[in-house]
């Protein structure tokens, strides 16, 4: 549904993940640019309201403007002098989307349908904060403060009335998810990290998040557990030391660089009954893997390796795009209701130009009788201005209601420009 040309129009103009590798994306973020980028764009003549998202996958300009051609050149023409970017690439990394297809997919990429990760949480609060930075230096107005308060809104009920957030599609995740449903809750149990490097960082925090109170990271080289325990609050331990440590541990991640096991059964068998064959939890994310597949054999002990945890992935990798379906639904829903929205902007001002003509006549044809007005009681002029206003907002009625409802009909600019005729709206601009 294409909005009218008498109404604003809202077009975004970006590159992602999808479009553009990341040095180009760096380069259009503009921050090393003073003033700051949204202050760039909001000084563009044209742009009569302006958003600018900038995320490590995606930088977007959201604009509210009456002048669609204009406001496109201008904001390319910027990032060209600003970005230091050439203009073939600019143009190959480029998407352009207007009226419905630009709500559109603002409501997907609030809702993580455009996300690298379908699902993940992390967009909707840059979206936040970047409406938070419009707000703050006045850039956003009626249009966009509908739009991006209207997507905040959609992006809940896609994940409150979906399950696309609900299923771990990173490796991290996937292995604290699996420990969830071992133990059934997190809080106050112990985890130990085998390994300092990325993937074990990314599983520390996850379990933080989830609740665990004491974590305990074990590596070859002391000093990068060190630095590791350190930033998570958790204490560090040498591989030397892992065997006792395991006496205390519920959870153990594994994810070193070691060329074959570090962990042997015999070992693990040892520490079962000084733990009182407590429950212990190993996921093995090591590729070779470093804790011995026999360890899985002992009662109370479960291990899983990576291989485990990509077919839960995949698996709900799959949900996902299916929970994604449903949420498209819902996007395409919404969006029929904004531009239904947007498209009685052009009549607010008829509307409100016919009711102060109304109004002014009513007033004028009343100072014309005042003499006999004056010669009645204050109830009964009271009774009179009653009586007329009521009159003028009678007559109004039906062309109101028909205006609002034709307008987002095929023929609402016919109706619009019949009106203007039909009331003296000679030379109305309902622009202003």
């Amino acid at each position: 549904m294409p909005l009218g040309s008498n109404r604003p129009q809202i077009v975004l103009l970006g590159v992602n993940h999808k479009t553009a590798p990341v040095e180009v994306r760096e380069h259009l973020a503009l921050r090393e640019n003073n003033p700051p980028a949204l202050r760039l764009f909001a000084g563009l003549p044209l742009c009569e309201e302006v958003v600018f998202l900038s995320t490590c996958n995606r930088v977007e300009v959201l604009v509210s403007t009456n002048h669609l051609n204009g406001v496109k050149r201008s904001i390319k023409e910027l990032w060209l002098k600003r970005g230091g970017v050439d203009p073939d690439t600019l143009q190959r990394s480029l998407y352009e989307y207007e009226g419905t297809e630009a709500i559109k997919h603002l409501f997907r990429v609030a809702s993580s349908l455009d996300s690298m990760v379908v699902g993940e949480p992390q967009i909707l609060g840059q979206l936040k904060d970047a409406y938070s930075r419009a707000l703050k230096e006045k850039t956003a107005g009626l249009v966009l403060n509908r739009l991006l308060r209207k997507a905040f809104s959609v992006a809940k009920r896609v994940r409150t009335e979906t399950r696309i957030a609900s299923q771990a599609v990173s490796i991290s995740y996937a292995a604290v998810e699996l420990a969830k449903k071992i133990f059934g809750d997190l809080k106050g149990k112990s985890a130990m990290l085998i390994g300092a490097g990325e993937m074990a960082e990314l599983a520390a925090q996850h379990l933080i998040t989830n609740g665990v109170n004491k974590l305990v990271v074990a590596n070859r080289t002391l000093s990068r557990a060190v630095k590791l325990a350190r930033s998570l609050g958790g204490t560090a331990i040498s591989l030397e030391e892992m065997e006792d440590a395991l006496v205390d541990a519920d959870i153990v991640i594994s994810s070193t660089g070691a060329p074959g096991i570090i962990l042997k059964k015999d070992q693990v068998k040892r520490i079962m009954r000084p733990r009182h064959h407590r429950l212990l939890f190993f996921i093995d994310i090591a590729v070779p893997r470093d804790i011995d597949p026999g360890v899985h054999d002992l009662d109370n002990v479960y291990l899983y390796d990576i291989d485990d945890l990509k077919g839960i992935i995949e698996f709900n990798k799959a949900e996902r795009k299916k929970e994604a379906i449903k949420a498209d639904r819902m996007v395409e829903a919404e969006v029929i209701k904004f531009v239904g929205w947007m498209e009685t902007l052009s009549v607010v001002p008829v509307i409100q130009f016919l009711q102060k003509k109304a109004e002014a006549i009513r007033q004028k044809e009343l100072s014309r009788s005042h003499r006999a007005i004056e010669s009645l009681s204050d109830e009964q002029q009271k009774a009179l201005d009653v009586l007329t206003r009521s009159m003028m907002q009678k007559i109004l009625h039906d062309p109101i209601i028909c205006l609002k409802r034709e307008v987002q009909d095929k023929d609402g600019e016919v109706i619009l420009d019949a009106t203007r005729r039909l009331f003296g709206m000679n030379g109305f601009d309902d622009k202003t």
